[in-house]
Order: C-alpha cells, then structure tokens, then sequence
C-alpha cells in the first residue's frame, strides 16, 4: 500500500549533460576542450549561481562563452570539466576571489543568487547543471589538504579528483546518503518541526545521514525512532534527489508506522504530529516543505496515491 511511484522527476536531476568520465584524464581531449570557442562556462560565486530574471519570477541559468569568461577565469579560481553539453565542453569556474565579479561580465548578464530560492522555476536541466557545479566546487574548496598526511593536494581528471604532492593519496568527491522518510500509519503521515526552522511553521518529513555500516531502510527505522519515538515496520524505496548543499543525495522513501504515541527529541525537533490528509491538503496554522523539495514530493505522491 505504501508503495507509491513517484510522479514526476524531482528537482535537480535529469542533467542534459554527458559527464564523460572516461575522458576527463586525457589531457589533450580536456586543453582542447578549454581551449574551445564553444566551451560554456557556469560560474559560480562564494555558493551563489549566475542567473537572470530571477526578480521577475522567471529564473534562467546563465551560461558564459570562453570569451565572455576570459576575465573571470583570470582570477585564478578552481575550475572543473563538467562534461559535454549537445557535443560543446561545459566547465564549472569558482570567481568567489572577487570582490564583486559583475564587473567583470558584460553587461546585463544576470545577477549571483542562491539557487535553492528558485530552483523549481528554472527550466528542465538547468536546475541540475548550476547544482552540480555548485557541489564540485564547493568539494575543491574545502579539500585542498591531503586528510592522510596533510600535504598540499592538486587537481586531477580535469577538476574531478584532487592528488597529494606529498604522499600521492588520491582523493575523489564525496556524496553524503542522506535518508528521508514520509511515516504513514492508516490515514496520517507524521511530520516534524525541526530545531533548524526557528522563524517558520513548516512541519516536514523526517530526515537523517545513514550511519557506517547500516542499511538505508535501517537507517530510516533508526531516525524515526531517534527522533519521535514511533516504531517502523517496512521502508519502500521512492526516489533520489541531488541536495549539494553542500554534499549530500536525499533517498526518499515512504514508511510503515507501527506506534502511535510520540516522543520527540528535543535537540532535533520541537514538535512532531500525526496529520491527517485533511488537514496535509489544506494546511492551517502550519506550512509544508517548499514545492523543489523532495520533501514535498513524498507528501504530494501520497495524499494522491489510491
């Protein structure tokens, strides 16, 4: 019965790019790929992403020309291969050491945001390319150490991978499994209000990191009972989604409650309710998961499952 399909795709997924990883060590293919006048590349600005009318409503994702890039790229930043988009090499470039990059654009071309405000509102792919530069570079950021010896690490495969100038360690971008979970018992679904929404009144699904050694549907068991108290019985896989904020994949699953009184852990949550489908189609006095969230799309998918 909990079995539900999802719907649709969620929301940074279905990439139109081909990431192609068996080129990405073949240093001729990656200088002609740089040095190509139909290279695109997707900048990005201390976590924030090139965009155009985002005010209006009506986000898109800008893309730079080699030309158009010249003077961002001169700022000394990481920069990643992507892959190919419709056969043109598509780079991820880091500009955070400027001050203020939009001065070295041309003009009119958009403006740095965050782009989980408005991810659900760009057009199909582009929501996935910003994403995946977005994480890439965050990873080259932050792991330019060698964690075995300490070493200074330099980029290798084109941006993808990070080697040690000392001890040779090779070291490769990280996804954190990240389980989130709907708990349906009969006719309610149990959300939370976490500690991390202060100043809101969204109540969403439970979530946690999957621990060393534990499956995911033990994982689910595991947060659920940490967090509310309330029992699981069985876990039926839904969909994944890309969440490189700064480096995780959400794996949603639907859930089979087996207990019904809650008791919340008050480090995690403060407050946690069993809400019937009622009250999850017309909210009052509460809020639900942004409409991007993979959050969101378990709810929706089951108040319209039979």
């Amino acid at each position: 019965m909990l079995s539900v399909p999802a719907s649709r795709p969620n929301v940074y997924t279905g990439s139109p790019i081909d990431r192609v990883s068996g080129q990405r060590d073949d240093e001729d293919f990656v200088a002609a790929a740089l040095a190509s006048p139909e290279a695109l590349f997707i900048p990005v600005w201390r976590n924030q992403s090139l965009m155009k009318g985002v005010a209006e409503g009506a986000p898109e994702a800008v893309l730079l020309s080699a030309e158009a890039v010249q003077a961002v790229r001169m700022a000394g930043g990481p920069w990643a291969l992507l892959g190919l988009w419709e056969g043109r090499p598509v780079f991820a470039v880091d500009c955070s050491s400027a001050e203020d990059p939009l001065p070295l654009l041309p003009e009119g071309f958009g403006s740095f945001s965050e782009i989980r405000g408005v991810a659900g509102l760009l057009p199909a792919g582009e929501a996935s390319m910003l994403a995946h530069a977005r994480g890439l570079l965050h990873w080259r950021n932050r792991h330019r150490f060698c964690g075995v010896c300490g070493g200074e690490c330099a980029p290798r495969s084109a941006g993808n991978a990070m080697a040690c100038t000392q001890c040779g360690t090779q070291h490769f971008p990280r996804t954190d499994p990240a389980v989130i979970m709907l708990v349906v018992r009969g006719d309610k679904a149990l959300l939370g209000h976490s500690t991390r929404f202060p100043n809101t009144t969204m109540y969403s699904t439970l979530a946690g990191f999957v621990e060393p050694g534990e499956s995911l549907e033990e994982a689910v068991r595991r947060e659920v009972l940490e967090e509310t108290g309330v029992h699981v019985g069985r876990a039926w896989y839904h969909s994944s989604q890309p969440w490189p904020f700064p480096a995780s994949i959400m794996l949603g699953f639907h859930a089979e409650g087996l207990s019904d009184d809650i008791t919340i852990d008050p480090d995690e949550l403060r407050d946690a309710r069993w809400f019937s489908r009622e009250e999850l189609r017309n909210p009052s006095g509460f809020s639900l998961p942004r409409p991007d969230s993979i959050a969101r799309r378990l709810i929706e998918d089951w108040l319209e499952a039979p």
